[in-house]
């Protein structure tokens, strides 16, 4: 995968789980994304899955503990792509209607505006340089989805991204994810 697209892959997963819901319930939480409109990201997502479909299964095996260790994983080939990971949201979190935040990206999210069910933000990050702007759509406290528009550069050229995703409650109990700081 591409320096770039690693970079923009995180920096989407990073603004993606740095919103304030408008209320979630404690618990581990199993978050799925998608990029699209990159040709470079998909290309690299590919990539990636193919990689791992040639691996032996000990290797297959090291590759998925490692990052379930992160409490992230990938969907098979053919799966619709994307990434999967399971987030811990602490009683705390919740009381305060925070979601996990990952570092990575060096964002800074502004809600610009809730209603019942809805919560628009937009986005910008340093690390790599991009902005964007996203809409999540609430199910309760144990379900949303989302879908967002972002806009970095490549190569002094300008990219735009989507990420579509959605989350959803699992269980009480977080088990060996921990939380994110």
């Amino acid at each position: 995968m591409s320096r770039i697209s690693t970079a923009l892959l995180l920096s989407a997963l990073s603004c993606t789980s740095v919103v304030h819901a408008q209320s979630t319930k404690p618990g581990l939480w199993e978050i799925n994304q998608k990029m699209g409109g990159n040709a470079e990201m998909d290309k690299a997502m590919a990539q990636m899955q193919q990689q791992m479909a040639g691996m032996s299964a000990a290797e297959k095996k090291m590759m998925q503990d490692m990052m379930a260790k992160q409490g992230m994983s990938m969907p098979a080939a053919g799966a619709g792509g994307g990434m999967a990971m399971k987030v811990c949201i602490t009683p705390e979190m919740a009381a305060k209607q925070d979601m996990p935040v990952q570092t990575e990206g060096d964002c800074t999210t502004t809600v610009t505006s809730r209603s019942a069910n809805t919560l628009k933000m937009n986005f910008v990050c340093k690390n790599p340089p991009s902005s964007g702007e996203g809409t999540y759509t609430f199910s309760g406290d144990t379900a949303y989805t989302m879908t967002m528009l972002m806009k970095s550069t490549n190569k002094g050229k300008p990219v735009s991204s989507t990420l579509d995703g959605q989350g959803k409650w699992l269980s009480a109990s977080c088990g060996a994810v921990k939380p994110l700081k």
